[in-house]
């Protein structure tokens, strides 16, 4: 037997039997730890999400709230003085833009079964409402809409072990609906705007509908040449104009003889010419075909019928978007017109048709597009169509492809050439609601709002863009 060299210490035996299991209470409190911690993480990352839907939520009232305002004409009436109407237009618009924002926002998991706190803000007089209640002059001049979304008892799954039986998120945003026809007056500065998807039809500065028993070239303006605010502020219902511009409904046609090109009828543009031929009915306002500088996307198509003749890049500007073409605002002589174009004779008549889905041509006919009720409420109903897109036939719509924007040029300091191209100059931009239209070009439409260029725009201040000549924009996102 040989030698042990090392004799093992009983000592040392018996210290080592007694550290046995040592390491598993060890593994058995680190994976304590480790659930703990994933379980935390779990729920902080479900609080996030629901943070981030939240936002959204907040997001979408906000904005979906702020598009009514713009699209209901209220800031067409910045003093709120349109008091025939069984209310003043901007306690009726925000009523309604309160009810959309929370049905807006109420649309997602979280903002389901969550309080919507909507308020008004306006940073002109600094004021803030939530009533829609007692609101006084400039309360409708660049309106804030701000919304917030609270869920409490938001549940988890692991806090509720150490009593945490619910949690709160919360979210707010800010949207402003940008006017700058009255923001000079107040905000100091003007916001310029530059909406997209702006349809060719050039209209001269010329309200039709008060252009009669008027005195001087200014008062029948839609827009001041001198700080491009409204000159006949104001909602109307019925198409009438007897309380101001937001609501006139008339026709706009070409200023063009039939044939090729468009040889001009008037030089410049006029209104309420007699009715003769293809002429519509007064009140009516000429215009002139935009320049067009390229392919329009979203262009409807179709074998037959309306879409079927949507071909030259002018008619597709009118039935789809024109991206490519930028109409700048108030700056001397940045736009054309392209008289090589003629709407009586290249489609365009059909193109608006297609734009609205309307089934068949003529001024005044319903067949299948949305249709716009100013008659006896404000604001004005937009009811869908038998031929919408979306299948709402019957029910009472926020959005149409008939609402448009069109520019408004200086036809009084614009002298048109007879023929080819001109250069004049953009003082402003129509949101029009299209009722119908015929294959000679000629279209009907209702005004929704107008927005004018405003002169007081600081150096360096890049202009806020959307389809709507009264673009809303987030401004706050929290």
């Amino acid at each position: 037997m040989k030698t042990v060299f090392l004799a093992r210490s009983h000592d040392q035996d018996a210290k080592r039997r007694s550290e046995r299991g040592v390491t598993i209470v060890l593994v058995a409190l680190a994976m304590v730890a480790i659930i703990s911690m994933a379980a935390l993480s779990i729920d902080i990352v479900t609080l996030y999400l629901a943070r981030g839907e939240a936002q959204r939520s907040a997001d979408a009232g906000a904005l979906a709230a702020a598009r009514i305002i713009s699209m209901s004409g209220a800031t067409g009436d910045p003093a709120n003085t349109s008091g025939s109407l069984s209310g003043l237009p901007w306690g009726l618009a925000c009523n309604l833009a309160k009810q959309v924002a929370t049905a807006v926002a109420q649309q997602t998991t979280v903002g389901g079964t969550a309080p919507i706190t909507v308020n008004f803000k306006f940073t002109y007089n600094g004021s803030d409402t939530a009533t829609c209640s007692s609101v006084a002059g400039a309360f409708t001049v660049n309106p804030q809409v701000q919304v917030q979304v609270q869920q409490t008892g938001l549940p988890t799954f692991f806090s509720r072990i150490w009593g945490r039986t619910g949690n709160t998120v919360s979210a707010t945003s800010t949207a402003e609906v940008l006017n700058p026809s009255n923001s000079d007056a107040y905000a100091g500065n003007v916001v310029p705007v530059q909406p997209r998807c702006v349809k060719p039809w050039v209209v001269p500065n010329l309200d039709p509908m008060n252009a009669v028993n008027c005195v001087g070239n200014a008062c029948q303006t839609f827009v001041s040449l001198v700080d491009g605010t409204i000159t006949h502020p104001g909602i109307s219902t019925g198409g009438a104009s007897t309380n101001g511009v937001i609501g006139e409904t008339f026709n706009l046609f070409p200023d063009c003889r039939f044939g090729g090109i468009c040889t001009l009828r008037d030089t410049p543009p006029t209104t309420n010419r007699t009715v003769s031929g293809v002429i519509p009915a007064q009140p009516n306002l000429e215009y002139l075909p935009g320049e067009v500088a390229a392919a329009s996307t979203a262009v409807p198509s179709g074998p037959s019928g309306a879409c079927g003749d949507v071909a030259s890049d002018y008619s597709q500007a009118i039935a789809g978007c024109d991206q490519t073409t930028v109409y700048h605002c108030g700056v001397q002589n940045a736009n054309s017109v392209n008289l090589n174009e003629n709407p009586r004779s290249n489609g365009a008549g059909q193109a608006a048709q297609c734009l609205v889905h309307q089934d068949s041509s003529g001024i005044g006919t319903i067949s299948g597009q949305d249709t716009l009720d100013t008659t006896t409420t404000f604001p004005f109903r937009i009811n869908a169509g038998t031929a919408n897109p979306l299948g709402l036939s019957g029910s009472t719509i926020t959005s149409s492809n008939s609402i448009v924007s069109l520019p408004i040029f200086d036809n009084l300091n614009n002298p048109i050439a007879a023929s080819g191209g001109s250069s004049v100059t953009v003082v402003g931009f129509l949101q029009v609601f299209i009722n119908s239209a015929d294959d000679n070009g000629n279209v009907n439409v209702t005004v929704l709002n107008v927005s004018g260029c405003g002169k007081n725009v600081a150096s360096g201040t890049v202009a806020i863009k959307g389809t709507s000549s009264v673009p809303v924009r987030l401004i706050t996102p929290q």
